[in-house]
């Protein structure tokens, strides 16, 4: 499991209005580009210069597959990426104020201290 890598990919979709929209129409089209074409890039190097052995693991590639934020949440990936990304994806879907804040909460609800580690 690369925790490091949910974090990456979370952290570079979020950051990019294209890839948001992208990923909220395609997710398991989105996670495999991001997989085969950006996940070995070296943040802030050379372009051109990456590495070849970052890979999700299955469990990995099917919770940003299918947009299950609990289950990144379990696997360590940052609440605070995960909960920025989704929000961009999915607070207009919600009439209320807050509303996809409040259903990320209630998603999240069964979990207790100790939360899962999220150093990567």
């Amino acid at each position: 499991m690369s925790k490091y890598l949910l974090n990456k990919f979370l952290f570079t979709v979020d950051r990019d209005p294209d890839l948001v929209e992208r990923y909220r129409e395609d997710p398991q089209g989105t996670v495999e580009w991001w997989e085969s074409s950006e996940a070995n890039r070296i943040l802030a190097c050379h372009l051109g210069e990456s590495s070849s052995w970052l890979r999700f693991e299955d469990d990995e590639r099917t919770a940003l597959a299918t947009h299950d934020y609990p289950k990144l949440f379990e696997l360590g990936a940052h609440p605070f990426l995960t909960l920025t990304l989704f929000i961009a994806m999915f607070e207009r879907d919600h009439a209320e104020p807050l509303g996809f804040q409040l259903e990320y909460a209630r998603k999240l609800a069964h979990m207790s201290l100790p939360y899962p580690d999220i150093t990567t």
